[in-house]
């Protein structure tokens, strides 16, 4: 459930436009209190897959009429169970939801914190069992991540172990380092010195 986001929102968002896939893509920002919980980003594929099915507008137009047109605000769990009804109608095109840089939600606030309701969401989308959901996930190896997805995965493919990324990371840093106009100045110690440290603690990403 770890693959190089970027590759995959463009083939599906291709698969998209040409009307055979619906496309929720949510990445996930440390630094936008919208972007590091559930309510974001049940919120967010609400408004993205139904911009692709008028059954799943239907849907969302009578949960936006049950909350007083918006007077009223729907509480998480609320928000979830409109998203499952909307990924449960029948005859329509695979669903692929993508959720880039989980590890950015917060996990040290909160009872329980985003980052374990994050797990917790996805958990229920995986039980939920439609045959028609594909759901990938990017992130850091973090310890309560990997806990939570490895039961539910189907394939995993992890970049820091990947030889090529490890390169490109390695290509990138002496660029850099090898260009910037105050670090040519520098001794060939002190350079070789940065490249290694900084590849090394890297960590693939």
């Amino acid at each position: 459930m770890e693959l190089s986001s970027s590759t995959i929102v463009e083939d599906v968002n291709d698969m998209r436009k040409r009307g055979v896939a619906s496309l929720g893509f949510f990445y996930c920002d440390s630094e936008d209190d919208d972007k590091k919980n559930v309510r974001g980003l049940v919120s967010s594929l609400l408004v993205q897959l139904c911009d692709h099915s008028d059954s799943y507008s239907t849907i969302l137009s009578d949960f936006y009429s049950e909350n007083g047109d918006g007077s009223r605000q729907p509480s998480d769990s609320e928000l979830i169970g409109c998203l499952s009804d909307i990924l449960k109608q029948p005859g329509q095109a695979p669903v692929y939801i993508i959720i880039d840089g989980l590890d950015a939600c917060p996990d040290t606030f909160g009872l329980p914190p985003p980052r374990e309701k994050m797990l917790m969401f996805l958990d229920g989308l995986v039980d939920l069992h439609l045959q028609n959901i594909r759901i990938c996930v990017t992130s850091r190896p973090e310890a309560d991540i990997r806990t939570a997805l490895n039961p539910l995965r189907f394939r995993t493919v992890s970049l820091q172990e990947e030889s090529g990324q490890q390169q490109d990371i390695v290509n990138y840093v002496k660029s850099v380092v090898n260009t910037d106009a105050k670090m040519r100045k520098w001794r060939t110690e002190d350079k070789e010195l940065v490249i290694n440290v900084l590849t090394t603690k890297a960590d693939g990403m």
